[in-house]
C-alpha cells in the first residue's frame, strides 16, 4: 500500500505471459472490486512511465475505490521481454501487440467492464485487438482513447520509389541494428539526455510550442532506456500497420480522439481519418502541442478519461477530473 494523502492505494505489479512467451511488465492500481478498469497502452520506444502525469489526476478515484488502473510495457519495452520467436525481426508486427493486449484483458482484467487507452503505436495495438477480437467490444471493453494515433498509411506510398527502397532496404538495415544493438547503445550514453543536443532534437521531432524544458528532458529519459533493438524492430511494424477497414468493433463503443496541431509522427490528417472511418468518435485537435500529448496535455487527456469512464457504468459519475 502507498500513501496519497489521507488516502490510500492498492498497488502490485505482475507478469503477464503471452500466449509465445513473452512477459510483459505489469502495474496493477486499486481494488478488484472497482467498477470499471483503465487499461493502458504506450507507444513506441516508450514504457508505461509515458502515462504518469494523467495517472497522477486518477489517483483520487482509485483511491476512492471508483478505478482499478492497469498499465503494462509493451513486449521488448521498459521491463517487458521479448518472445523467442521474436529473434527473427520480420515477426514483430502491431497485430501481434493487439494479441498481447488481450492477453493482459484475460489474465489482469479477467471481469467487468474496461476502459481502454492508448497513445501512438498504444492506440494501434487497441486497433489490433479490436479487430482480433471483436467480440470483446461492447460488453467487456466500453470505451476507448486513441492519442496521437493513427489506422494506417504511416509508411510510403505504395509503388513509389521510397516505398520500393524501403522494402528493400529495411530488412537489412533492422537485421544490422538487431546485430549491433549492445554497441550502438554503449554509443547513445555518449549523448544522454542531460545534453543539450540531445533534448533540442527531441523536443524538435516530438513537441509543441508549449512544452516545457522538464517534460522535453522527462520524455527524452524514457526514450532513452528504451533499446535499440526495440527501435530498430518496431520501425517497420509501424509502417506496415493498416486497420483502416478494420475498425468496426471500435464503432460500437464510445471513442475520442486527440492528437495535437504540431504531431510530426501522426499528424492531424491521421486523427480526422479516425474520426471519420468511427462517426460517433469524439475528435479534439489541440493547438501548440505535438506527439506527446500525454505530457504537454494531462488535464486534456484526464478529462478524456473521465468521460468514457463515466460512460462504461452507470455507477461512475460522468465528471471531470479534479
Amino acid at each position: 500500500m502507498s500513501g496519497v494523502g489521507t488516502r490510500t492505494r492498492e498497488r502490485r505489479t505482475g507478469a503477464v505471459r503471452t500466449d509465445d512467451g513473452a512477459l510483459l511488465h505489469a502495474t496493477i492500481d486499486g481494488s478488484d472490486d472497482a467498477p470499471v478498469t483503465l487499461v493502458l497502452a504506450h507507444g513506441w520506444t516508450l514504457s508505461q512511465a509515458s502515462w504518469d502525469d494523467p495517472v497522477a489526476l486518477l489517483v483520487p478515484r482509485i483511491a476512492a475505490g471508483e478505478l482499478r488502473l492497469v498499465r503494462y510495457d509493451q513486449r521488448g519495452h521498459g521491463r517487458s521481454t521479448w518472445a523467442p520467436g521474436d529473434d527473427d525481426p520480420g515477426a514483430v508486427t502491431i497485430d501481434r501487440l493487439g494479441l498481447d493486449l488481450g492477453c493482459v484483458l484475460d489474465q489482469v482484467a479477467p471481469r467487468g467492464p474496461v476502459v481502454a487507452a492508448g497513445h501512438s503505436m498504444g492506440g494501434m495495438t487497441i486497433m489490433c485487438l479490436a479487430a482480433a477480437r471483436p467480440e470483446l467490444f461492447g460488453d467487456r471493453v466500453r470505451g476507448a482513447l486513441l492519442v496521437s494515433t493513427s489506422a494506417g498509411e504511416l509508411g510510403p506510398a505504395p509503388g513509389t520509389t521510397q516505398d520500393r527502397l524501403a522494402r528493400r532496404f529495411a530488412p537489412g538495415l533492422v537485421a544490422a541494428a538487431v546485430g549491433g544493438a549492445r554497441v550502438i547503445d554503449g554509443l547513445r550514453r555518449l549523448a544522454p539526455p542531460s545534453a543539450r543536443q540531445h533534448r533540442r532534437i527531441v523536443r524538435d521531432l516530438l513537441y509543441g510550442a508549449d512544452a516545457t524544458e522538464e517534460m522535453v528532458r522527462a520524455g527524452a529519459e524514457i526514450m532513452h532506456a528504451t533499446t535499440v533493438r526495440a527501435f530498430a524492430v518496431f520501425y517497420p511494424a509501424l509502417g506496415d500497420h493498416d486497420k483502416r477497414t478494420e475498425l468496426a468493433a471500435l464503432a460500437r463503443v464510445p471513442v475520442e480522439v486527440l492528437v495535437g496541431t504540431s504531431d510530426r509522427l501522426t499528424p492531424v490528417r491521421h486523427g480526422r481519418r479516425l474520426a471519420e472511418a468511427l462517426p460517433h468518435a469524439g475528435l479534439h485537435v489541440e493547438p501548440r502541442t505535438g506527439h506527446m500529448l500525454l505530457q504537454e496535455r494531462p488535464r486534456l487527456v484526464g478529462d478524456a478519461l473521465g468521460r468514457l469512464l463515466g460512460a462504461a457504468v452507470d455507477r461512475v459519475p460522468a465528471r471531470a477530473l479534479p
